[in-house]
Formats: C-alpha cells, structure tokens, sequence
C-alpha cells in the first residue's frame, strides 16, 4: 500500500511538474511582450508576474532577515527556477540579474535578458568581465540592485557549489555593498531538471551586509557563513 502510495505521488507530482513548465513558458513570453510594451514599468511588471506564480504553483514565500537599503549587490545559492520567482516578488528594489548568455541564446524566452535590461555574460569570454562591470554600473546609477548567484550554476540545495569569481571582481571593483541571501525549498517546488513539482513553503533568509574594502578576505567568509546557515536551515526542517 505504502509503494503504491508513493508512486501515485511521484506521478502527480510529475504532472504538476508538466503543468507548471507549460505554465511557465506561456505567463513568461506574455510577460516579454508586456515589458517590451511599458519599458518603463519592466518592475511592477516582474513582481505582478511572481506573485501571479506563487498561486499559479501554489507555494508560499517565508522572508527571514531584512533587506538593507544600502544593498547594491545581492547574491544568493542557486537550486531553481523558483528562485528568481521569489525574489522578484518579494524584493522591495529592481532586481537586475547577471545571467550566463545561454539563457539569452533561447528562442523567444531569451528576450528574458533584454527586455528588462538584465545582464548577460560569456564564462568562455574573457573580455565578458569588461562587460558586466560597465552595465553594472550604469544599472546601479538607474536605482537598480545587481543580483547574481556566485555558484554560476544550480546545485541540489542541500550544500552551496564553490563560488566563482565573477561577483568579487564585480564588488571590489565598483566598491558595492554586498548583501548574502539564503534561497531553502526552492527545489522542493520545481525541480528544473527531474520536472518533479510540489506545493509548500520557500524561504529566502536574509543575512548581515558586507562591505569588501573592510576585510580582503570577506568573499571566503561570506561563502562560510552561507554554508553554515544553509546547513542549520536543512538540519532544522
């Protein structure tokens, strides 16, 4: 009774995993038409599209901490889609994502990165560096928060990948105010890669802000910290 209990829910919880993909897809290219559409509403546009997904997928967001308002760059661990969902819904400033090119390569979709001016880099270009520091400064002129995940890939959510570069050369080179967030349950909702799909609750916790030219070594200390809350988070559940 219990095997055939769990195989009924690994199979709902595939089809709600085809649904919410489906879902996605067609909610995320209206939403491209309706930023290219009110370039200047590209904000209110993002947080009323993730609101809309909380209840289209039926989880929950749970914030713990405060954002700090002096914030310029927001980084966080990486495990799903669901991640970006929660937080352009609930963070109060304009999000202006670093994402990898691939994403903005894709068919139709990738007008994702171009329709809010998000920014996109090539890990395999050198010169993408360049790049990503010249946006990021005119975004931060233009009000906006930078936000990145330092892993540069999705992990499984149980333990933080090692964290790459690219956001250490970022703060230290426009002297930004870095704040950590912790990302747990994101993966629980939507599994990206195996399309597994629940309902439930997301957390996004929100830890003490950094200065870098305070402590040379603040990149290795803000990966401990993380790892250390992330492995308190699970250990709690």
């Amino acid at each position: 009774m219990a095997k055939s209990d769990g195989l009924s829910v690994k199979i709902l919880s595939k089809i709600r995993g085809f649904y919410v993909m489906i879902e996605f897809v067609i909610t995320v290219l209206i939403t491209i038409v309706l930023m290219y559409t009110f370039r200047q509403n590209t904000h209110p546009i993002r947080r009323t599209w993730g609101k809309m997904q909380t209840f289209l997928m039926g989880f929950s967001i749970k914030q713990i901490g405060e954002v700090n308002p002096k914030t310029t760059l927001l980084v966080m661990n990486h495990q799903s889609l669901i991640d970006i969902v929660a937080l352009e819904t609930i963070y109060p400033k304009n999000l202006c994502w670093i994402a990898k090119k691939e994403i903005e390569d894709i068919p139709l979709f990738g007008h994702i990165i171009p329709a809010p001016r998000m920014i996109s880099i090539d890990r395999k270009d050198k010169r993408s560096i360049i790049k990503m520091i010249k946006e990021g400064k005119e975004r931060i002129s233009e009000g906006r928060v930078l936000a990145m995940f330092p892993e540069g890939t999705r992990g499984r959510g149980d333990r933080l990948l090692k964290f790459q570069s690219g956001a250490k050369i970022l703060a230290e080179k426009l002297e930004l105010i870095v704040q950590p967030a912790i990302i747990v349950g994101a993966r629980h909702i939507l599994d990206s890669k195996s399309l597994d799909a629940h309902g439930g609750e997301v957390k996004v916790i929100y830890l003490d802000p950094i200065d870098p030219k305070e402590d040379e070594e603040w990149f290795e200390k803000m990966y401990r910290t993380m790892e250390e809350r992330l492995t308190l988070e699970l250990a709690s559940k």
